[in-house]
């Protein structure tokens, strides 16, 4: 049995002669940078995610940056986020020389802990970033609530979220900015890199236009610092085809999720919880098990069986982020869960035989003596 995390060949093999059309196209046509392609995706998603603006771009790192620059953050400033996400999150905040303040997450659905983040704020904070973690969106109310308190801009992390609603809106459209990874193994997945921000805000929408164009609104004319960061015109045409089958994708992702949660039921594997505010597409199905999350891990490598920690370690205790003054014990929450977390493979062509494999595997490993 060939299981695979997620199965990108699969799903282009089923839909092979719509990404074959796509991309012949676009060779044909020899508009390789910023092609039609381009700005119809650009207008699909603005449709899809109900918002004014979606600003394409390299990729989902560079889409945190761009937000970031058009906010006019830099050295001094702090931006206050979860330690318990990728490293982009946190990476960009200190690439333009702010400092990342992490709060600490919520037990049940690993996001920031709306709670905790107002004793976090002080004179130097210039933004709040979400993540919308696994693709189950934070708590929106309540970060905006905060946000609109203090006069804070908020940045959604929407890397693993496109498609997700939050008590029936989109994701993306709900802070001052969004910003999307369609990384290949995305739910919404490019065949390379490629990004989006999204924005209602006019003003903020020119601004990263520019910023993403060598800070250039007209050619050769450079009227503040920029970066060049453009989505490509094949990748566009490839999300293009992709953004018509999101919604049935995700909906067969909440599937599988089901299906593992049932299979799991009655042992002490702690299956991914969902908020009522929430609809979770399941970019990752991650679980949770105490102490012998490792040994669980070992065994299903033994079986062939893909699987991810996603993440091993929380970023406020990373090499390269030490220099914030963080130490072990400060996000008991987050440190926590790094040790228990494991995710299994998830995408909406994971047939059922290979789920009960992965589920009796488990149960096997489970039955050895762990429980």
């Amino acid at each position: 049995m060939n299981i695979q995390m997620v199965d990108l060949r699969r799903q282009y093999h089923k839909y092979k002669s719509e990404f074959d059309k796509a991309v012949l196209d676009v060779m044909e046509s020899g508009q390789f940078i910023n092609g039609p392609d381009v700005k119809l995706l650009a207008e699909e998603l603005q449709a899809y995610l109900r918002v004014k603006h979606a600003i394409p771009c390299a990729n989902g790192t560079d889409a945190l940056q761009l937000a970031l620059m058009a906010l006019d953050i830099g050295p001094g400033d702090e931006v206050i986020t979860t330690s318990f996400t990728f490293v982009a999150t946190a990476e960009t905040i200190a690439l333009i020389g702010a400092k990342p303040v992490y709060v600490d997450i919520d037990d049940k659905t690993y996001n920031i802990n709306p709670e905790l983040i107002e004793e976090a704020i002080t004179p130097k904070t210039k933004a709040i970033i979400p993540v919308h973690l696994y693709g189950q969106s934070a708590d929106m109310d309540a970060i905006l609530q905060i946000s609109n308190a203090h006069h804070i801009p908020v940045i959604e992390d929407s890397a693993q979220a496109v498609g997700e609603r939050y008590k029936g809106k989109t994701v993306g459209g709900l802070g001052d900015m969004g910003c999307i990874s369609f990384f290949p193994s995305k739910n919404l997945g490019a065949y390379g890199d490629a990004g989006m921000v999204v924005t209602n805000d006019d003003d903020l929408a020119e601004k990263v236009r520019m910023i993403a164009n060598h800070g250039s609104k007209t050619r050769y004319y450079h009227d503040i610092l920029g970066v060049n960061s453009r989505l490509d015109t094949i990748q566009a045409a490839v999300l293009r085809v992709k953004l018509k089958y999101l919604d049935q994708w995700n909906y067969l992702r909440r599937e599988k999720a089901l299906y593992y949660n049932d299979g799991l039921r009655d042992t002490e594997i702690i299956t991914p919880y969902v908020a009522n505010f929430a609809d979770h597409i399941y970019h990752q199905y991650t679980i949770q098990i105490e102490n012998i999350r490792n040994e669980l891990q070992a065994y299903l490598n033994e079986h062939k069986i893909p699987n991810a920690i996603h993440y091993p370690i929380p970023l406020h205790l990373q090499v390269a982020y030490r220099s914030y003054g963080y130490n072990d014990g400060d996000l008991p929450v987050a440190e926590r869960t790094a040790k228990r977390v494991i995710s299994l493979p998830m995408h909406p062509d994971l047939k059922q035989e290979e789920q009960d494999y992965i589920i009796d595997t488990i149960r096997a490993f489970l039955k050895k003596g762990f429980q």
